[in-house]
This record gives C-alpha cells, structure tokens and sequence, in this order.
C-alpha cells in the first residue's frame, strides 16, 4: 500500500473526504509526493474543521485565557482552574451535533462519554455532567423525536457510568429542525500534582492502547460528519455515528485514574474524534517527538480492516497513553484488575514523524509537522446580511391577548416551561455531592467534601441563540452574563469558563460576520468580568436543507463556593418576604420570547454597560454570601412576570407586587416591557423585610427595588393606570410543569 499513488486512488477522491484542491497540492508538497490512502485518509481528518479550527482559530485568539486560577487552559483535553487546598476542577463542553443529528441516541451517548474522557484525561474524576442541547419546535414529529432520542441516550450514558447530570438547558426554534444541537460539559476534580498532559515524551517509550476494541463505527465522523453540512442524505451517513458503552467506559476511568495515582503513565490521552490519527498526531506534536504505530497490533472486532480505518476509526471507549517499558508489566496488571485491554501498538522516536506501520511493514509516513501545524488556516470574510437570514417565527399569541392569557402562554412556551420530563431521565444525585437538586437553583452547586476539601463548586451552562441571530455582539456578550449572573445567584465567584461556537457554514460571509462579531462579545464580556477562558470547542457547518441554526455561542462556567449551607433557591418560601428587584435590568421586548410567540425577531438588541454589569454582579454575589436571602433567581426567558411565577410555583406561595416604578423608566414599552421584557441584569432576591431593605439601601442608585412581599394563593402585579395582571400560582404551575410534557404524553 505504501507505493500507492493518486492516480490509483478514486478520481478526486481527496474532495470526496472535505480537502479543496488547494489544500490536496499543500499536503502533496509537504510529502514532496502523492499521499497514499493511509495518509490521504490521516490529513482529512487532521485537516478536517473539526480537528484543524481551520476558520475560527485566529478569532479564537482574542479570548482571554489567563487569570489567577488557571492550572490548565487552552489546548489540553480539558481545562484546569485551582479551587484551594490543593485541588483543581477540570471541566470542558464538547458538541455532537452532527452525529445526534443522525442517530440521536448514540450520538448524545457518545457526546456525553466523549467529554468525560476529556476530563479523566488529564486525570480529574467526573463528577458532573451537563447539557444543552436546541430542537426544532416540538410541534414537529422529527424535533420530538431527536429530543426523545438525545435525552435517552444523555440518560443512558450518564446513569450508567454514575456521573450526575446536574443541570443544562434546552431550547426550541425552528433553525434547528433539520441540524439539533447536543453539546455535553463535565466537570471533574483532581488534586493538582495528579493533573497529566498529554504530550508524548520519553525516546523509546512505548505507546499503549488501552480500552475498547476498535470498529468501523465511526469512521470519518470528523470530516464526514462534522465538518460539513448535513444534506438529505443523513440516514446514509448512519456508519459515521459511533456506538458507545458506558460500562467499558466505567472500567476505563477507574483503571487509568488508578494508573496515574501510582505514577505508572508518562502521558494520557483520549481518542475522539479521527481516532489514532488525532491523538498520536498531537501527542508527538506537543512533545516534539515522532511516533511509529502498528495497526496491526490493534485489537479489533471486525475482521478485515483496512490499515486507514484502523487509523481514523472512532470507536469509542479508547485511551492512548505514553509507557516507560520498565513499567508496562505494572500497567498490564492494573488493567487486569479493571478488567481493560492494554496493548502496545507503537514507541516514541526521534523522527518528528507520524510513521503507520503493519506488521512491520511502512503503509504510512507524515511530518508530524505537517499533520498538525500545516493546515492553512482562513480568513474569514464577515458581511452583515444585507436582508435577514431567518424566516420570522410562526406567530402562536395575538398581539391584543389580556397579560394573564400572555403570562400563562409564555409558562407553557418551549422556551420556558419546565423541562422536567428531561432532566427526571437523568440521576442528578449519583455520587452524593449534589447540594441542589436540578431546577432547585439557578446555578448546579456540588461540594468538595469527598476530596478533602472545603466548600463547593458552582457550574452553569447557557446561551441564546434567536438572541445572538437578533444581535450576534450583544446576544454572546450576554450568554456570559447570565452564566455569570447564575453563579452568582447561589453567590458563586467565576473561576473560569469554556465555551461551543455552534455557527453554520462559515464559508458564507453572513454567518463569518456572525462568528466573529459573537466571539467579540465573548471577549469583551469576560475581560470585564475577569473570567479566563480555559477551553473550548468549535462545531460550524451546522446548516441543512432549511438554512443556518441560529448562531449559538454556548457558555460553561465554574465558580467557587465558600458555603454551600447558605446558597439561597429559586423560589419563594415564606409568607411575608420582601421581594427586591436587583441589577442594572432594562428590559425591552426586542428578542424576547414575547416576541417570538408574537412572530416577530428583531435586528438588533440594546446595547449593554459591562462594567455597569459586573459591578452588580459583584453585588449580588456579596449579598447572597451573606447568608441573609433565602431566595435568588434571574431574570431570564419569557422576562420578569415568568421568573417571579417561576419563583411562586417552586415554593407554591403567592406574591404581591408593584412595577410601576419600573414602568415608567421603560418609557413607550412601558408595561409590557415590564413585565415580559428580556435583557441582562435582573436578579429576584427575597428575604425578611429588614435584610431585604438593608441590601437596596447600600447599593448604587437604580440597582436595587423593593418590588412587593410574598403571601397568598395568586401572583398579582401592579403596572399602572389601574393595570393589574392577576393568576393562580395552580393555574401557572399547571402551565409551566404541562408546556413541554404533553408533547410527549
């Protein structure tokens, strides 16, 4: 195989595996010949968009990545912030868009057992897994049918390998009909000296192969699936979906946790995506090595495998780890305790090159160089549209509808109403570090007792997309706000965060000119925060036959948690409480979910003050910590009226409550505005009247309200000019619990 040459291969065959011709006659000269199949097959996928981020790395350089906490950032399996006495949290967000665009259940399944080898990669547990996934509108039968799918499979994996699901979110929009979206976040702890990276290092060690067996499933999932768009010929590209284990997946993480715990690995890491090729690629390129690999000593489960399968298969349950011969016997005995296939399939040389080897015989040799620093990288060309790129959303509410009939309908909107049936699939408790369960705080908080620690994490994970399409600056620019704003209501400190660019074809000026105006947005809200961005993915392409999803900046973020005794709820939970309105929150109609169940998007959202913001969201975390506010929720989706309902029916107590001061800053929006608006900054805090009244005073002018006191059996509202918006907290609760799950009744 390794004389083969191009005019053997397949005519054009390297366009039929996602390389231009530009690109074919760059690898051709790196070679200084023809790749064969083996090599054609290894550059694909290593200059896939998946792997390359060959249109987005150069704006991934304006983030910020440094800060005071960071242990790990940028270009590990996962990302490492220092959380005190001598612990580190590792945590990462991966997509699997594509994939669970095809086969829902395997491909969140694989999603979620993908971004845990992240994480155990670099030798933290797992201990929390989060999701946010987006689906068309469930009136569709193809959208419930990838939701049903996805959080099967989410359930399943997670469950099974005993990580709790802790939090998440999920959104609806037409967009994403045709291409859903699934991005998985998990978080882990370390101590800090067992943290391991994943260069190859060591002339002569040798290269293991620890886990699964290797299959064809899989195959070009990297370039086949997640560097393109998806047309109608998905169910074709079932093959390209892997299979996951979760069981294998459980032996592996405890076998190589055990391995790094007695010092017995010189490096660890996880094949994903483009399999071997990927991961021994980068291994030798981070140490500055080469590295010769047999396929023939790969364990497989089919028979008759062709060397470049074995190179780009995607099998999943799979490590790669770095060996000093001395101690491959000790490793072999750990994985017999674990029940784990180690194999030796290849050694670290001195040669800088990826060297494909079967028995013995070259079928394969690339720079390493070449492989992973070659790839030409674009620059975009951004051109605002110059007519809009999404259809308006199907209007659901009649402009004249009364505010109890709007309230009602935005509470059972996809958007907003509970999405109980989902996370009631999944074991938020596995692992007896959950302090709040999920839904019962706007932020997961976790506490680090089991590791000898004090305290707790935070983690939260959000982000906007029909905000972003409105205002792609200011809509990312508020994803990380709300995380933020999350966090803080349960008086979590940022520590760091990590992000998916869920984008569409960036080839196309419109949707470069959204990439790059939402990863401005990101960038300028965490520099005023003060929060490193430690990690990330990037999933573009994601357009089918009915257009662009909305562009989707996801955000993860991790805060420290000094008392987790003291972290407030998202609900009402006493009589006569006073109810305060914080932040610098103007809300307005355009983007809100008003809006759209009114058929309308706007072009542009207003503009945000981001050092006014992290100001208050200092102040809000400062008021939580002290100990003195049972409640604190956000001003999120479907606006005010929706988060204070939101409070009432978690804590099944009514609440009296007067916006006309707030109504009258609003202006024309005025009432409307009010109470359904959306925009950044809200926080609802509750307490006794005293405590409650004591934190506004000591706040900036404008930043803080007293906007009513809990009590009774009905949410009622004040907005002025005798306007009244009453409702049963049974009637909203019926609302909110309903909106999603009679979909699937």
């Amino acid at each position: 195989m390794s004389g083969a040459s191009a005019v053997e291969l397949p005519t054009l065959r390297h366009r039929e595996l996602g390389l231009t011709d530009y690109e074919y006659e760059r690898i051709v000269d790196r070679l200084g010949r023809e790749p064969n199949e083996v090599e054609l097959a290894v550059f694909s996928l290593m200059w896939s968009e998946h792997c390359a981020y060959k249109h987005s790395r150069k704006l991934l350089g304006r983030l910020p990545t440094e800060g005071d906490h960071v242990v790990m950032g940028p270009g590990e399996n996962a990302g490492a912030v220092d959380v005190g006495n001598g612990l580190a949290v590792a945590f990462k967000v991966e997509s699997h868009n594509h994939p669970s665009a095809v086969e829902p259940f395997q491909g969140a399944a694989t999603g979620v057992g993908g971004i845990l080898r992240d994480v155990f990669a670099i030798g933290a547990r797992p201990i929390a897994v989060l999701d946010s996934l987006r689906f068309g509108d469930l009136d569709s039968a193809r959208s419930r049918y990838l939701m049903n799918g996805a959080v099967a499979g989410i359930g399943h994996y997670g469950n099974s390998v005993g990580v709790a699901t802790v939090g998440g979110e999920i959104l609806f929009g037409e967009p994403y009909e045709s291409n859903c979206l699934v991005n998985a976040m998990c978080v882990g702890v370390a101590p800090r000296e067992r943290l391991v990276r994943s260069a190859a290092a060591g002339v002569g060690n040798l290269l293991v192969l620890l886990g699964a067996l290797t299959g064809r499933d899989g195959i070009g999932g990297a370039s086949v699936l997640a560097s393109a768009e998806l047309g109608t010929q998905s169910a074709e590209k079932r093959p390209s979906v892997q299979i996951g284990d979760p069981f294998e997946e459980k032996k592996l993480l405890e076998c190589c946790l055990e391995l790094l715990e007695r010092g017995l690995l010189e490096s660890l890491q996880d094949l994903g995506a483009a399999g071997l090729s990927s991961s021994a690629s980068e291994m030798a390129s981070k140490g500055g090595v080469g590295i010769d690999l047999d396929v023939a000593r790969v364990p497989r489960r089919e028979p008759g495998m062709e060397p470049f399968e074995v190179m780009v298969s995607e099998s999943q349950e799979r490590m790669l780890c770095v060996v000093d011969p001395g101690r491959l016997d000790a490793v072999r005995a750990v994985c017999n305790e674990w029940d784990v296939r180690a194999t030796a399939i290849g050694a670290v040389t001195e040669t800088h090159r990826l060297r494909v080897l079967e028995e013995g015989e070259p079928v394969g040799d690339m720079p390493v160089e070449a492989l992973v620093d070659d790839c030409p990288l674009y620059d975009l060309e951004p051109e605002p549209p110059a007519e809009p790129v999404y259809a308006t959303p199907r209007a659901r509410l009649a402009q004249t509808a009364a505010p109890e009939e709007v309230l009602l309908a935005l509470l059972r909107s996809e958007n907003v109403a509970s999405k109980r049936w989902a996370f009631e699939q999944y074991d938020g408790l596995v692992g007896s570090r959950t302090v709040r369960r999920p839904g019962a705080a706007d932020a997961a908080v976790l506490h680090l007792e089991h590791d000898a620690g004090t305290g707790a994490i935070a983690v939260s994970i959000d982000g906007n997309g029909r905000r972003v399409a409105c205002d792609p600056y200011v809509g990312a620019a508020e994803a990380v706000l709300e995380c933020a704003r999350n966090l803080a209501c349960v008086g979590a400190e940022p520590l760091g965060l990590t992000n998916c660019l869920n984008f569409g074809n960036p080839e196309k000026p419109h949707i470069a000119w959204q990439l790059e105006r939402s990863v401005a947005g990101l960038a300028d809200a965490c520099l005023a925060l003060g929060v490193p961005v430690v990690g990330g993915n990037v999933s573009l392409y994601n357009e089918g036959g009915g257009g662009p999803i909305y562009p989707t900046p996801i955000v993860g973020m991790v805060g420290g948690v000094p008392d987790p005794a003291s972290v407030p709820l998202a609900a009402f939970l006493a009589e006569d409480h006073s109810i305060a309105l914080l932040g610098p929150f103007r809300p307005a109609l355009a983007g809100s979910e008003l809006e759209a169940l009114r058929g309308r998007l706007a072009p542009v959202l207003p503009e945000i003050d981001l050092a006014a913001h992290a100001r208050a969201l200092d102040a809000a975390r400062a008021a939580v910590r002290a100990g003195e506010l049972p409640t604190a929720h956000d001003v999120s989706d479907g606006g005010l009226a929706c988060a204070l309902a939101e409070c009432c029916l978690a804590g099944r107590v009514g609440a009296r409550v007067d916006l006309r001061a707030l109504v009258e800053r609003l202006g024309e929006e005025g009432a409307d505005a009010a109470l359904f608006g959306e925009g950044p900054g809200g926080v609802i805090v509750a307490g006794p009247h005293g405590s409650v009244e004591q934190l506004v005073a000591s706040l900036a002018p404008g930043t803080g309200l007293v906007i009513g006191e809990t009590g009774g059996d009905t949410l009622a509202i004040e907005t002025g000019s005798h306007a009244r918006l009453e409702i049963a907290v049974a009637a909203a609760r019926e609302a909110f619990e309903r909106g999603v799950a009679d979909h699937f009744s």
